[in-house]
């Protein structure tokens, strides 16, 4: 008699959300596409930002100009699309800088909570800045040059025609940069960019962590309000503490050599700040806080939001 074949039982397949090297990954898809978002919403802001910092460079007294003036100048010299200028430059900035600090801040904290827990004790707010400290200045120090082609591409148009680079891209920005100054250019700035991000990132990321800690201890609030109440705390935190950085930040990736006598304006990072102060008063490196903060707070908070949101989503 035949023997009947047998059947090989159907595997179980794998789901690909829990593969492990898929869950190690997606903190860092995660802050990209939450980080790229936040961007397309928020470049408008963040231009008319840019040009404020850069207004009146070197003069303390002389005009002050508002976000308002700011915007309709260029849109009166131009097209309202001219507000997108750099938008290329600040989603490839994301894509480098927020899937970084996002994705490795996550990836602290999960091991952080995981030693708490077997400490049987919760994670400190030290520990939450401590991640949030390394996770900024990582991931600032990788994406800086996109950062820099960013303010380029947005200071490029204070510049008198004949004077301007006119960038067709972040792409074409970073190579003609390589080119005529040299590749290590692309780094300019970087140190108060890192410490700008460092500053950032606590503001954001631990106050974003903390705050919807205790507001999970102490409220009986849903998670999503929860979530948006936490972000706009973090939002605040983040404006206050880094712009001072910021603002230095863009100087110092703004200037470029005098043709006459082949000096920077600056030689870093304390030099630009000794300047400023002197120059331009103390209160300069607050400028434009009020735009600033309508850029950083609704940035952090779609970017907050939307990655709190992919992360339940692909649990």
């Amino acid at each position: 008699m035949a023997s009947t074949p047998t059947v090989k039982e159907a595997q179980p397949s794998v789901d690909f959300l829990q593969h492990p090297y898929t869950r190690a990954a997606l903190p860092f898809i995660n802050g990209g596409l939450a980080g790229m978002t936040a961007t397309t919403v928020i470049q408008p802001i963040d231009m008319i930002k840019v040009r404020l910092q850069l207004a009146g460079e070197g003069v303390r007294t002389g005009p002050k100009p508002s976000a308002f003036g700011v915007a309709r100048d260029i849109i009166g010299s131009g097209k309202a699309l001219d507000l997108y200028t750099g938008l290329s430059a600040g989603l490839l900035r994301q894509a480098v800088y927020t899937t970084a600090r996002l994705g490795f801040f996550d990836t602290f904290m999960k091991s952080l909570n995981k030693k708490a827990e077997a400490s049987n004790r919760s994670v400190t707010f030290a520990e939450r800045a401590g991640a949030g400290l390394t996770a900024g200045g990582v991931a600032a120090m990788i994406g800086n040059p996109a950062d820099l082609a960013l303010i380029r591409m947005q200071a490029d148009g204070l510049k008198a025609p004949e004077a301007r680079a006119n960038y067709r891209s972040v792409i074409d920005a970073l190579g003609r940069i390589s080119k005529a100054e040299g590749v290590a250019a692309l780094w300019a700035g970087a140190f108060p960019t890192v410490v700008r991000a460092m500053a950032l990132n606590v503001g954001q990321l631990t106050f974003f962590a903390e705050s919807k800690a205790q507001l999970k201890k102490h409220t009986s609030l849903s998670p999503q309000t929860q979530t948006f109440a936490a972000s706009g705390i973090a939002g605040f935190f983040a404006s206050f503490l880094s712009l001072p950085f910021d603002f230095i930040k863009t100087r110092l990736q703004k200037q470029q050599k005098d043709p006459k006598t082949g000096q920077l304006p600056y030689k870093g990072l304390f030099d630009c700040a000794r300047k400023v102060a002197r120059e331009e008063g103390w209160l300069r490196f607050y400028r434009g806080f009020g735009t600033y903060y309508v850029r950083i707070a609704p940035h952090a908070m779609v970017t907050l939001i939307v990655a709190d949101y992919l992360g339940r989503l692909m649990k």
